[in-house]
């Protein structure tokens, strides 16, 4: 009876949504950082540092790609284009403005843009910026 009460509190209790992890410090505009991807949270937003600690993890917003949103169409499927190109690989990013707690950047995987790679493996734009 215990278990059975303990499941249906479980399953119908709303799921609270995590916010973003990232909490370095973010850097200065004109600034060049660089490290791992260690969080993608959307087609064009994601967290890079050098370790596993979140607190070393910097909030990037693409400044070259405007993914549409996470309930829009195409949405889901640029999230996981940008997982599955950059996530454990180290980006080279040079720091822009800042929006809302991220910092806008120009990152780039082996010398190419990243939004460059996002389109050319077909993801569509179509985000708030566009």
């Amino acid at each position: 009876m215990l278990r059975a009460l303990a499941l249906a509190v479980i399953m119908f209790t709303p799921a609270v949504a995590q916010a973003d992890p990232c909490r370095a410090p973010l850097p200065s505009p004109g600034a060049n950082f660089f490290g791992p991807v260690r969080y993608v949270g959307d087609g064009d937003s994601l967290c890079l540092g050098p370790s596993a600690n979140p607190a070393s993890w910097i909030e990037v917003r693409l400044e070259d790609f405007y993914a549409p949103e996470l309930h829009a169409n195409g949405g889901a499927e640029a999230k996981a284009t940008l997982e599955k190109l950059t996530r454990g690989r180290s980006l080279a990013c040079r720091a822009g403005r800042r929006s809302y707690d991220r910092v806008v950047a120009r990152c780039t995987l082996d010398g190419i843009p990243v939004g460059d790679l996002m389109r050319r493996r077909g993801v569509a734009e179509g985000g708030r910026g566009r």
